[in-house]
Parts: C-alpha cells; structure tokens; sequence
C-alpha cells in the first residue's frame, strides 16, 4: 500500500476485525474490497482465502481480543531467535541450538517489564469464560 494510502486502508482493515460479529465482519470486508479491490486487490483475497482461520477471533467478547490484537511480542522474540541463530551459522548439535535458544529466552523474557494495555479487563473476562483452566 503506499505510503499516502496506508493510514486509510488500515482504517478500513481495522473495521473488519474489530466488528462485533461475524455477520458484520463480513459486510465490513464487503465495504472495504469495493472500495480498495481495484488498487489493492491481494489484501482482500488473503482476507478471504484465510476466513476460516479469522473468524474463530469473533467468538472472543471484545476485553479478550484487545489483548490478542497483536503478535507484537512474538514478532520480537521470533525475530531476536532469528538474528542469534543466523549470526552464529552452524551448531554442532540439536541440542546445542535448543540450549541456546533456552538462554536467549531467558534474556528476553527479562525485558518484558511493560504490563499489556487492557490485560485486567481481559484478565476478568478469562476468569469469567474460561472459570475452569485458571486457578483461584
């Protein structure tokens, strides 16, 4: 998307997976493929082509999806295991790159020290929807 488009189309992107159901999910993308599929048409079909995988997200009331909006964190920590693997080459063993991978794990998970936005809300709302799996 260019650049003096993108905030528009992410605008539009954005209407789709914050609706409040999967009726209205739909009807948004309607909306956004007449207004982009003519200049943008691939973002549209890998919408389409990936719906099934999608609206599983809609069952989730809206305190759960602000929390899982974003792959942010796991975006960081794939790309911090990528660059250490790729800087070092080769390793003599599995069990070399996985004791690596164990250290640098350890390292990361010590920078997460921002809370995420939403979580008590979110948190309530688990407890609430998934009473059985968390413990008092």
């Amino acid at each position: 998307v260019s650049w003096k488009r993108r905030k528009a189309v992410a605008e539009d992107l954005k209407r789709i997976y914050q609706s409040a159901t999967v009726e209205e999910a739909e009807q948004r993308l309607a909306e956004f493929e007449a207004r982009w599929d003519e200049e943008y048409l691939p973002i549209s079909q890998s919408w389409r082509r990936n719906w099934a995988r999608l609206i599983p997200f809609f069952d989730f009331p809206p305190e759960i999806r602000k929390v899982i909006y974003t792959t942010n964190a796991i975006e960081s920590m794939n790309m911090s295991l990528r660059k250490l693997a790729k800087n070092r080459g080769s390793f003599p063993s599995d069990e070399a790159l996985l004791k690596l991978f164990y250290l640098a794990l350890r390292n990361i998970s010590q920078k997460w020290t921002m809370p995420l936005r939403d979580w008590k809300a979110a948190l309530t709302r688990f407890t609430i929807q998934f009473e059985e799996r968390l413990p008092q």
